[in-house]
Formats: C-alpha cells, structure tokens, sequence
C-alpha cells in the first residue's frame, strides 16, 4: 500500500502521543519515586513483529533495549499472547538492564467485521525502588547478576485481562518495599491507555493503512540512519 509523506507524518505523530500519553498515566499511577519523581521510565509501541516503530522522548538506554525485551517476550510465548495479556520481565540477557528495571509487553488486537487482527505491541520500562538484591535502594555494588535482586524472565503478570496475584506476591516477597511493587505492578493504567489509543488509531484509519504506516516508518527510519537524503 502506497504511503504519502503526509500521511506518514501524522500516523508517527499518532503513534508517538501513544507512548507519550503511556508515560503520563505510567507516572501519575506509579509508587516507585523514580518512576513518579525522577520520571525514569520509557514507552514505546512495536510493530507485530516486536519492531520498535514509535517512542516518547524518554530514557534512551531504556528505548535501546526494549526492542530486545519485546522479542523474547515473543520467542516465549509465539502465537500465544491474547487480549488483555500482560508479560513482565526484567532478565539482562532478555534485553532488561539493571534488575530494577521492569519492563511490561502487551498485545494490541483489532477487532472488525468479526475478525481479530494483531496490530502490534505496547510496552513501558519503569525503574522501581528495590527488586531485592544485597543492600536496599535499586543500585547496590553487585559482582554479579544475583546480588541485584530477583530475575524476572518473560513470564505473563496477566491473562486474558486478569491479573496473576501468585506473581505479584512473589515479586512483593523479594522487596524490602512490597507495597510500592504491589501498586505499580496491579496497575498497568500506562498498557490500559496504551490499548485503548491503538484501538482508537486502528478503528480510525482501519488496520491495513495503521499497518502499511507502521512498516513506512521503520523504511523511513532505515534510509536516514544510512544518510540516504535525497529520499527521506
């Protein structure tokens, strides 16, 4: 499908205020004080490829890894996200950072004339106060990956809209601080909007045209990281 410069400008407008309206509710509903204070936290929203296609200016080491994070969330579960599905993560060697950094993936599905189509991914990164690990705070002196607190691999917080209580329990239990990660794990309001505004894009412009601006952007961006000037 043909895509204009226009309206490739206003579907990355689009998607950007995605993940910049993500990072608002992500911060007013947060208990961590370096998501609510230091504001330490990324949104981004992915292709359904888990391709990176839009992002809020926010924490560039946070954006720079997400995409690796959203992959390994698919390589778990392939073919087997739902809606209202939640995957949690925060293993290094699955794309997180440091252990503090959580990072939650969720599905965006499209539903008309009766057929559920997938448009993509929404995630946040989000640094909380204390994952565990050997000194309280969020940044110890480790000397290696245990002593920063609790590995999360890709596992699903929720399913089907319903959230796993055994997990958050077991995430809360390794904190010296429980109830900050009790509230900003129930929450989610930050995946809540983000659903709700790809739904909005897709219902507004149909899902073939969201999907081919999508697959522009990534294009676009490719030809200015290799200084093609003359066609960006």
């Amino acid at each position: 499908m043909p895509v204009d410069p226009i309206s490739l400008q206003v579907f990355k407008s689009k998607f950007e205020s995605v993940a910049e309206e993500m990072g608002v509710a992500l911060q007013r509903t947060a208990y961590s004080p370096n998501i609510k204070e230091r504001r330490d936290f990324s949104c981004a929203v992915f292709d359904p490829e888990g391709n990176m296609v839009a992002q809020a200016a926010d924490i560039p080491v946070h954006l720079g890894a997400m995409p690796a994070s959203v992959k390994a969330a698919l390589q778990v579960f392939p073919n087997a996200l739902n809606p209202g599905d939640i995957v949690i993560l925060n293993d290094p060697y699955q794309g997180g950072s440091h252990l503090p950094d959580i990072t939650m993936v969720a599905p965006i599905y499209s539903e008309q004339d009766g057929k559920r189509e997938l448009v993509g991914f929404v995630a946040n990164r989000g640094h909380h106060a204390d994952v565990g690990g050997m000194t309280p705070g969020s940044l110890p002196l480790p000397t290696e990956l245990y002593q920063e607190g609790t590995i999360i691999p890709p596992i699903k917080l929720a399913r089907r809209g319903r959230l796993n209580q055994e997990i958050i329990q077991l995430i809360c239990r390794n904190s010296r601080t429980p109830e900050e990660r009790k509230g900003t794990c129930s929450s989610n309001a930050a995946i809540k909007v983000g659903e709700q505004r790809m739904r909005d894009v897709t219902e507004r412009y149909g899902l073939p045209d969201t999907l081919a601006h999508m697959s522009a952007l990534l294009d676009y961006s490719e030809r200015v990281t290799a200084g093609d000037k003359q066609n960006t």
